[in-house]
């Protein structure tokens, strides 16, 4: 696996691509520790996908930061969709809490991630946020996160796009899908380490060289070549530096 690494968040979206957001709290701050405001969350994640139809992939909310899987369908879906639901969350969790001040942290960061296994990786990395943390012992142990809804799709207000992860994946229909996502979440149980890895959420793209390659040009960075072994595979990060 590469990695393409930049300093500063990045939001910059090219049509068609699959994104790894992350959207942290002002100061890492567990501002979304309680159900209710997490819930809140959802519902406007759900909103966000009908009114702008944001392709969303998978996603977690965790007690002081956001990660979604989505797609770039076009028609501006995710900065849209991104102030809604941030805008939304924030405002009525200051109302309540008779609260002033950012809820967020400025910037969000846009990680475009290749498909195939690469977006399989990405999808296990969100649904395990919490089991990293210690909080739970199993993805579905944590209500708020997109494992419920790829193996057990809701029949109603279903926020994951289960069509476009079958289409990316080869997948033939929903029953496929589901169990074998269900296989893959139970493999990377026994794995003997789940730590957090950076190129997921300080990384520009991710994926084989010639992906990250194709990416370098759009950070506007000097790029580097580090010895960086990831976790699982032991490949390279492409990392890339700030232009001074």
């Amino acid at each position: 696996m590469v990695a393409l690494h930049m300093a500063r968040a990045n939001r910059h979206y090219l049509p068609g691509y699959t994104w790894h957001l992350t959207h942290r709290c002002h100061k890492k701050e567990f501002l979304l520790k309680f159900e209710k405001d997490r819930e809140r969350y959802l519902w406007w994640l759900f909103e966000a996908k009908k009114r702008y139809h944001l392709c969303i992939l998978n996603y977690a909310v965790t007690s002081n930061h956001i990660p979604i899987l989505v797609m770039d369908t076009g028609d501006q879906a995710i900065p849209k969709s991104m102030q809604l639901i941030a805008g939304r969350t924030g405002q009525e969790y200051n109302a309540r809490k008779t609260r002033k001040g950012a809820f967020w942290e400025d910037r969000y960061h846009a990680t475009a991630v290749q498909t195939c296994s690469y977006l399989v990786q990405c999808m296990l990395y969100i649904d395990f946020n919490m089991v990293r943390a210690g909080v739970v012992d199993h993805p579905t142990a944590w209500p708020h996160c997109g494992d419920h809804e790829i193996v057990m799709p809701p029949k109603r207000y279903a926020r994951v796009d289960h069509g476009m992860p079958m289409d990316l994946l080869g997948m033939q229909c929903l029953d496929e899908m589901s169990a074998w996502y269900h296989a893959c979440v139970e493999e990377e149980l026994g794995r003997a380490e789940n730590r957090r890895a950076s190129l997921w959420t300080e990384g520009l793209a991710v994926g084989d060289e010639g992906y990250v390659e194709l990416n370098a040009p759009y950070a506007r960075r000097r790029a580097r070549i580090m010895d960086a072994p990831n976790h699982r595979s032991g490949a390279l990060s492409f990392i890339s530096s700030s232009v001074r």
